[in-house]
């Protein structure tokens, strides 16, 4: 098996006004460093073979354009080979630019992508609370709602009708075949029974049914003279009819008013019965199923759905971009709730803290050699002189004051080493 070496490649400037003013700045530097190696050479010159103070002078001079020489040739060696000479472990960036970046990508990975240092970090950056401080300005809980609403309405807008037919049909359909429908229906009705929650509905079915036979005696009285024998004469019709009216008006009405009516009580008793028959009756629960499975079967099963997710994603789409619309409004309502409990809960915003410190621990355990093996991967396809030219671009104005120390630093233990050698003589 045979591995390929990344072609080299030109490296992208980012910023062309950042680098030329980094330009500048090298250039400044390095006519510092050259300025006092000069003055350095000019003073040795001007003081050789001299004794005295000027002696102390000479010997300083001397070992400043030593410590400045040697400098310039440390700080050089990193990015080129001086005086264009291939001296050995010189141009150490073109020459070791691979192995420099699996150091810099061992040294992230060990030093910053440690799981208490980032949950140092996490906590130290408090997010829950700078969250809440800036969600409770009006303006900025504004600008999220926006943001999410604007969001939204690009995600319905990209739903299609047969991306939803496809849940339904291949995801929804089958899951819904596959899953007993009678015990959850028979457990649902017991608790309802259990809990009277359907008397509300009675009630409410019985005023609508009172309202309407009231207000439609006409069409009741219809309704049963089209099933009155033929050969009934039509004055007796209307007086069956309309006693017939009145009586099913005064059941309706004492059945509404009366809470222990036994029509009321024979209901309950159904479905007590009903719940219990799809609770451990098989031939109910078959029957159950069966109806079910030709529901799920029918054509427009699939095309209601559809019907109603277009109808919801209309609703949805055209609250979402009315600014006072009340879904918007509903979420700022939400915005700032939630902005106001983080401020004043503590408890909350440590949780939520810990929950983002999780979530970045196991960002960075499961993805970290990813995102440092990127370092490598972009240092080993850069071009070798070209990254030297833009390392020493970024750094090399600090590395100047490598040779400004030196020769400031040499001078010094020149007169140093020149005074102790006075001494000893």
């Amino acid at each position: 098996m045979t591995t390929t070496t990344p072609t080299p490649v030109s490296m992208i400037t980012p910023n062309p006004a950042a680098d030329e003013e980094r330009r500048r700045a090298l250039r400044r530097m390095r006519t510092l460093a050259v300025s006092l190696l000069v003055f350095a050479a000019v003073v040795y010159v001007a003081t050789l073979d001299q004794d005295g103070f000027l002696g102390f002078v000479n010997a300083g001079a001397e070992a400043s354009m030593v410590g400045a020489i040697a400098d310039w040739f440390a700080v050089t060696a990193l990015f080129k080979h001086p005086l264009g000479l291939p001296i050995p472990h010189t141009a150490l960036i073109p020459r070791r630019k691979d192995e420099l970046g699996r150091g810099l990508e061992e040294f992230v990975g060990e030093n910053f992508l440690q799981e208490q240092i980032i949950r140092d970090r996490v906590a130290a950056a408090t997010i829950s609370l700078r969250v809440g401080r800036w969600l409770a300005e009006p303006a900025h809980a504004r600008r999220a709602v926006d943001e999410v609403a604007d969001v939204a309405v690009i995600a319905l807008n990209r739903v299609r009708d047969e991306h939803v037919e496809g849940l339904i049909r291949d995801a929804l359909v089958p899951r819904f075949h596959d899953e007993p429908i009678a015990p959850l229906l028979g457990g649902l009705l017991e608790e309802t029974v259990r809990d009277d929650l359907h008397h509300g509905l009675v009630d409410l079915g019985l005023t609508e049914m009172h309202r309407w036979l009231v207000e439609n005696p006409d069409t009741v009285a219809e309704v049963l003279g089209e099933r009155a024998p033929w050969w009934t004469p039509p004055r007796l019709n209307d007086a069956v009819t309309s006693r017939v009216h009145r009586e099913l008006v005064r059941w309706v009405e004492d059945i509404r008013d009366d809470p222990r009516h036994h029509a009321r009580q024979a209901l309950d008793s159904m479905l007590s019965q009903l719940a219990q028959d799809l609770l451990h009756d098989p031939d109910t629960q078959e029957r159950t199923e069966r109806f079910k499975d030709r529901l799920l079967d029918h054509p427009q099963v699939l095309a209601s759905s559809v019907s109603l997710w277009n109808a919801l994603r209309r609703t949805l789409q055209t609250s979402l971009t009315d600014p006072d619309g009340a879904v918007r409004q509903r979420l700022l309502q939400e915005v700032s709730r939630f902005a106001e409990r983080l401020l004043a809960d503590e408890t909350l915003r440590e949780r939520l803290d810990g929950l983002a410190a999780d979530a970045t621990v196991f960002g960075v355990e499961r993805y970290g050699a990813e995102v440092t093996t990127v370092i490598t991967h972009t240092i080993e396809r850069w071009d070798g002189k070209e990254a030297a030219r833009r390392i020493e671009l970024h750094v090399g104005r600090d590395l100047q004051f490598i040779r400004i120390n030196g020769t400031i630093v040499g001078g010094l233990v020149g007169v140093l080493i020149h005074t102790v050698s006075v001494l000893v003589h």
